[in-house]
């Protein structure tokens, strides 16, 4: 569970969150981070606010999609799918 900041959405500190994780090596280059589910069960949110989390680190190519696999840690250096 993260403190929450006021100021900033949740959506945006859990995308902090899970690109921490990515730096610290905690989700690895082409492993699976958690689903949606996982992330509401995990930081007690609402499911549009982890998939805006998600949609946000796809964004910025921190990680992609596999149609029906889920969601993956981008290697070092690729853009985003």
């Amino acid at each position: 569970m993260i403190e929450w900041r006021g100021n900033v959405p949740k959506s945006d500190q859990i995308a902090d969150a899970i690109r921490a994780r990515i730096a610290d090596g905690t989700y690895e280059p082409d492993k699976r981070v958690p689903s949606e589910h996982e992330l509401v069960t995990e930081f007690d949110v609402a499911r549009g606010t982890a998939r805006k989390a998600l949609e946000k680190l796809r964004a910025t190519g921190d990680i992609y999609s596999v149609r029906g696999l889920g969601h993956f840690v981008s290697p070092p250096g690729q853009l985003a799918q």
